[in-house]
C-alpha cells in the first residue's frame, strides 16, 4: 500500500491563505427556499397568480396591487431541523468502516420569516389606473440551519493520516514557519505540525506521519490501532430579502409590479472532529531528545476544529404582471435580474493533540482567515395560473425556473486581471451546475366567511450534475420536497391572523471528514475513508399577526 494525496474540496485540506470558493458555495448563496406569512407557506407560496398577500411580494411584485387595502404583518416562527446521519456500507463488506452508529440530533431556531407593510391609495377613478401600492416587506428567502452528529470505530483511516499524506512535499521547515500562513501555504498543513497532528520522521524532512500511524519495517505506514471517531457540524443563518414593492391597478384586469430588492445574508458553520484511540497502548510513538536519548509516550485523542462565517449584501430587481380574464381564472408571471453580492468571510481552524503522558500534549490555532468577493446569481422566471370559486375558495400553481449554471464569482473591485483567480471556479460552475426546476401548488377552501383551510405542496429538482457509474456527467437526480397545511381567521375588522406548519424533506447529502489516501501501486483506493450519510428535514411552525386598514 502507498499513500496519495488527493484533493476534496468539501474539506479544509485546501485551504490557504485566501479561501476556495467552489460551486456548492455559490449554490447555497443563489438559491430561493421562500418563506413568507403564514398564508402563503401554508399554500405552497404558490402566488404568482393571486397576489393580496404581503409574502407573496418577493414572488411576483404585481401581487401588491391586487389588495384594495393598506395593511402590516408580522410572522414570527420557529423551525426544527431533524439530521439522521450514519456511516454508508461499503460494496462487499457487511459493516460500514466507520460512523457506524446511527445518530438522530435536531436543532431548533427562532426567527421572523417575515414583516413588512404595504400602502394602498386609491385614486378613485372607474378606470385606467385605479390604485396603487407601495410597500417594504422583508421575506426569508433561504434558511440555514442543521445539526449533524455521527459517531463510530474506525480501523483502517484516521484524519491525521489523510492530513499527514496530504502535506507530503513541504519541506517541515516550511509548515513550522507560522509567517506562511499567508504566503500561500496550506494552513492545515501549518497547524498540524504546529498541533503535533503530523511530524516528520526518521531522517526525512518532507514526508509525515499522522500521531495516529506506525511504521513497519518495509516502509509501509497504516494505522495504529482502531479509533473512535466523530464528527459534529452545526449551521445557522437566513438569507433576507428586503423589497420595496411598487404595484398598479389597471381596470382591475391587468396588475404591474417591480421589486427593488436588497438580499442580506449571513451563514455560519462549526464542524469539529476527534479521533481517540481505543487502546492507547496501539499507538506508541518514541521521540529523540535533544540529548540523544529516547522517551516513549502514548496517543490518546485529537481533535480539530474548523469554523466558518460569511456575511454578505446584494441588489437586485423583478418585475411582474398579473391578469384576470374573467371566469375566475388568474395568470401571473414574473422575472427576476441577476443579483450582485458583495460576499465576506471569515475562517478559522483550531486543532490539539493529547498523549498519555500530558507533557507531550500540543494544540494551535491559525489566524482568522478573511476574503471578499462578489457573486453574481443568475436570472430567474416565474409562472403560474390560479382559479377562484367565487368566496368559496382557490387553486393555485407555479413554476418557477433557474439555470444555476450562470452563477459567476468576480472580484470586488471588479479587476479584470483579479477576476483570472476564479476561473477555475467558474468553469466547476458551468460544468457541474445547471437548472433547477420548482413546482409550487395551494388550495385554499373557507367553510365559513371567517376561517380558511389551507394546503401545499412544492417539488425541486437539484440543479447539480454528478458522474453516473460509466463516468458521464448526468443531472443528478435529487428532489426536494415540501408539504404545508394551515388555517387562517379574517375578523369582521382589520385584525387577521393566520397559521401554518411546513415540513421540508431535503435530498441526501454526503458527508466526507477528509479525503481517500490510502491506495494501492495502481492508484485505486484501498482504503475508502468514511462517507457519511444524512438524512435531512425541517419543521416549520409559524403564526401570522395582521391589520388591514
Amino acid at each position: 500500500m502507498r499513500k496519495t494525496a488527493l484533493v476534496l474540496s468539501l474539506t479544509v485540506f485546501t485551504a490557504v491563505a485566501a479561501s476556495a470558493q467552489t460551486e456548492f458555495d455559490a449554490l447555497m448563496f443563489s438559491e430561493n427556499n421562500y418563506e413568507g406569512t403564514a398564508r402563503t407557506m401554508a399554500m405552497g407560496n404558490a402566488f404568482t397568480a393571486l397576489g393580496g398577500d404581503p409574502g407573496a411580494v418577493n414572488i411576483n411584485p404585481a401581487g401588491s396591487a391586487v389588495a384594495k387595502y393598506s395593511q402590516i404583518t408580522i410572522t414570527p416562527g420557529i423551525s426544527i431541523s431533524t439530521n439522521t446521519a450514519s456511516g454508508t456500507i461499503l460494496s462487499g463488506d457487511s459493516s460500514p468502516y466507520s460512523f457506524e452508529n446511527r445518530i438522530r440530533n435536531s436543532n431548533t431556531r427562532f426567527s421572523f420569516p417575515n414583516y413588512g407593510v404595504t400602502l394602498n391609495f386609491d385614486t378613485h377613478r372607474t378606470s385606467g389606473i385605479r390604485n396603487f401600492n407601495i410597500g417594504f416587506v422583508a421575506n426569508v428567502t433561504n434558511r440555514f440551519q442543521d445539526g449533524l452528529a455521527a459517531s463510530g470505530t474506525n480501523a483502517y483511516t484516521s484524519y491525521m493520516g489523510a492530513l499527514a499524506a496530504s502535506s507530503n512535499g513541504f519541506h517541515v521547515s516550511e509548515l513550522e514557519n507560522t509567517d506562511n500562513y499567508y504566503n500561500g501555504y496550506p494552513w492545515s498543513s501549518i497547524l498540524g505540525i504546529q498541533s503535533g497532528m503530523i511530524n516528520t520522521f526518521g531522517s526525512v524532512d518532507n514526508e509525515y506521519i499522522g500521531a495516529t500511524e506506525k511504521i513497519y519495517d518495509d516502509g509501509t505506514i497504516e494505522l495504529a490501532g482502531p479509533l473512535d471517531q466523530t464528527f459534529r457540524r452545526n449551521t445557522r443563518g437566513s438569507k433576507y430579502d428586503y423589497v420595496f414593492n411598487f404595484g398598479l391597478n389597471i381596470s382591475d384586469l391587468v396588475y404591474l409590479g417591480a421589486n427593488l430588492g436588497v438580499t442580506s445574508l449571513y451563514y455560519s458553520s462549526s464542524e469539529v472532529f476527534t479521533e481517540a484511540a481505543i487502546d492507547p497502548a496501539d499507538f506508541e510513538i518514541s521521540y529523540i531528545n535533544d540529548d540523544g536519548s529516547t522517551s516513549t509516550t502514548n496517543f490518546s485523542d485529537m481533535r480539530h476544529k474548523y469554523e466558518y462565517h460569511a456575511s454578505g449584501i446584494g441588489v437586485y430587481g423583478k418585475f411582474g404582471i398579473l391578469v384576470t380574464p374573467g371566469a375566475g381564472f388568474r395568470i401571473g408571471a414574473a422575472i427576476q435580474t441577476p443579483t450582485s453580492t458583495n460576499i465576506t468571510e471569515y475562517w478559522q481552524e483550531s486543532a490539539g493533540t493529547y498523549y498519555t503522558d500530558s507533557r507531550y500534549d500540543l494544540s494551535a490555532e491559525t489566524p482568522e482567515g478573511e476574503y471578499s468577493y462578489r457573486l453574481i446569481s443568475p436570472f430567474r422566471f416565474n409562472a403560474g395560473v390560479a382559479y377562484t370559486l367565487g368566496n368559496i375558495g382557490l387553486i393555485s400553481v407555479d413554476y418557477e425556473i433557474c439555470d444555476y449554471g450562470g452563477m459567476k464569482f468576480k472580484s470586488i473591485d471588479g479587476d479584470v486581471f483579479a477576476d483570472d483567480e476564479f476561473e477555475i471556479q467558474n468553469q466547476n460552475i458551468k460544468d457541474f451546475m445547471s437548472t433547477s426546476h420548482m413546482l409550487r401548488a395551494g388550495i385554499e377552501i373557507k367553510p365559513f366567511p371567517e376561517l380558511a383551510v389551507r394546503a401545499g405542496y412544492n417539488l425541486t429538482t437539484s440543479p447539480q450534475m454528478e458522474y453516473d457509474a460509466d463516468n458521464v456527467l448526468v443531472k443528478s437526480p435529487a428532489m426536494t420536497h415540501k408539504g404545508s397545511f394551515g388555517l387562517g381567521f379574517s375578523s369582521k375588522g382589520s385584525f387577521y391572523a393566520d397559521a401554518a406548519c411546513t415540513y421540508t424533506k431535503y435530498a441526501n447529502e454526503y458527508v466526507y471528514p477528509y479525503v481517500n489516501y490510502i491506495t494501492d501501486d495502481s492508484g485505486a483506493v484501498t482504503f475508502p475513508s468514511p462517507e457519511i450519510l444524512n438524512r435531512k428535514g425541517m419543521w416549520q411552525i409559524v403564526l401570522t399577526l395582521g391589520f388591514r386598514f
